[in-house]
């Protein structure tokens, strides 16, 4: 376990659930805190203007880190929070960059309300599922078929090649996704998915790998993470997390990419 995935753990778990942000994020971070969460300013002192109010505005904090896994000096996290007895409830989806020091340089994210598991397409909860590497995985496998799939169906919009990248009985967790490969391939072919026009970052540890990337839908963009869970050569859980992307004029810093 590297020293850049321990301090994104104590950096949610301290300075955000724990309610330290100042220590957090001066322990935690390295010589620039580059930040694209578009309503947070660069810096440690953009982080504190940001999370000092959160706290007070939020003296109750049920957040617990889901998924956390590294490559290299990227670490990807994903935490669900429940807010003053569950007012409101968000899943956050992370990624950053470290130093050779395991400090924290740079910050991308999307936020998204947490959708009742009564109330996603598919029937599954949007955050359940394994949550421990399987370092025995092949890490170069499994990223060389998220990066294939993302290409050849994301990318390409061809629902068609599907089954050589997908399992039947996908574990489909995207909350507007139906269930298995066939919810999969109708949610693709929908005007809801769009297009999809960049992929930013692609990362994975083991049997699991993240992508960040760009959708365009319905005439706006959206910053999406997809994480996925790869077993036997093919997918088989898939999560995904999108944020629209507001408009430049309210930017924070340089934006979501």
């Amino acid at each position: 376990m590297g020293q850049g995935l321990e301090n994104v753990r104590k950096i949610y778990l301290e300075g955000i659930a724990g309610g330290d942000a100042r220590r957090a994020v001066e322990q935690y971070t390295g010589h620039r805190y580059t930040q694209h969460s578009t309503g947070v300013p660069d810096g440690a002192e953009g982080f504190l203007a940001f999370f000092e109010p959160f706290l007070e505005r939020n003296p109750e904090r049920e957040i617990s880190v889901v998924r956390l896994f590294e490559d290299g000096p990227w670490v990807f996290c994903s935490a669900y929070q429940s807010l003053n007895g569950g007012d409101a409830k968000w899943v956050t989806t992370d990624m950053f960059y470290c130093g050779s020091d395991g400090l924290i340089l740079e910050h991308w994210d999307t936020i998204a309300a947490y959708v009742e598991v009564t109330d996603t397409k598919s029937g599954n909860d949007m955050v359940g599922g394994p949550s421990t590497v399987d370092e025995t995985a092949d890490t170069a496998t499994t990223k060389a078929l998220v990066l294939e799939y993302t290409k050849q169906v994301l990318q390409e919009g061809d629902a068609t090649k599907l089954d050589h990248f997908v399992a039947a009985d996908l574990i489909e967790r995207g909350a507007v996704i139906g269930a298995g490969r066939e919810g999969l391939a109708d949610w693709i072919g929908s005007d809801d998915f769009g297009s999809y026009e960049f992929l930013f970052n692609l990362i994975g540890q083991g049997d699991f790998a993240m992508t960040f990337g760009k959708r365009h839908v319905r005439g706006k963009d959206v910053a999406v993470f997809d994480i996925y869970r790869v077993s036997g050569g093919q997918i088989v859980e898939h999560w995904m997390n999108e944020e629209e992307i507001g408009p430049r004029e309210n930017w924070g810093n340089s934006g979501k990419f």
